[in-house]
């Protein structure tokens, strides 16, 4: 059994060796309310939730068992299929970005860049993984990961567009999940580092003015780029 970083940025103990049988997650929305970024009330909620996004972003979907997110959670299989019922349930739930969110865009566009940098920070510090960046990093068949990609897109890239609005707003919020990404990516890879010990303030004063600049968007921002109409 190996011990590693995550791509959330929490730790994986390793690969559960015993498999179970397969079945396609569903991809429809997620069929459990919770989202993992919030208080647990004492149920093991979020140590499971926290243990199947590890899973599910190590390792195929075939290869991750209940009991294996048991034993890395520290809880029962039981409880879990308590929670959450299935593997497919449970897959659903990692998979659904939206109450993420939910806390991500909740804020107006005049001051939404520093809110993202301040939310996706403490979100990070709260809960001991990172709100999105699994999409990056999902392991699996090619069906898995184009759920994933699909609600993301549909979840957060395009809620964005039309929250921001504007000239070229499809764009500009790809451009700005890609840097939630990347701080997301530079606070896993540089653990520990000088961002851990920075205040969410002082990590948003260096990096939200580029984030507001893409939600503002600059004036008469062309349909083209300069010599590409035609191609």
């Amino acid at each position: 059994m190996t011990t590693g970083q995550a791509a959330d940025g929490t730790v994986d103990p390793g690969t559960d060796a015993d498999a179970e049988p397969a079945t396609a997650p569903r991809t429809g929305p997620g069929t459990d309310a919770d989202s993992g970024t919030g208080p647990d009330p004492g149920t093991g909620r979020l140590a499971i939730l926290r243990a199947a996004r590890r899973a599910f972003t190590q390792r195929p979907y075939a290869e991750v068992t209940m009991r294996g997110i048991a034993a890395d959670a520290g809880v029962s299989a039981s409880l879990i299929v308590k929670r959450f019922g299935t593997k497919e349930r449970l897959f659903n739930t990692v998979a659904d970005f939206g109450p993420a969110a939910d806390k991500l865009f909740a804020a107006p566009p005049a001051v939404l860049g520093r809110h993202l940098v301040l939310t996706m920070v403490r979100l990070r510090r709260e809960n001991h993984s990172d709100p999105l960046l699994r999409v990056v990093f999902s392991l699996g068949n090619m069906d898995e990961r184009t759920l994933l990609r699909e609600r993301f897109r549909e979840q957060v890239t395009a809620r964005l567009a039309g929250l921001i609005g504007g000239e070229r707003s499809e764009l500009r919020a790809e451009l700005i999940t890609g840097q939630l990404l990347g701080l997301g990516a530079t606070l896993s890879l540089h653990r520990p580092g000088a961002g851990e010990e920075a205040t969410p303030e002082l990590i948003a004063d260096l990096y939200a003015p580029a984030l507001q600049r893409l939600i503002t968007g600059p004036a008469g921002l062309p349909d083209q780029e300069p010599g590409r109409a035609g191609h």
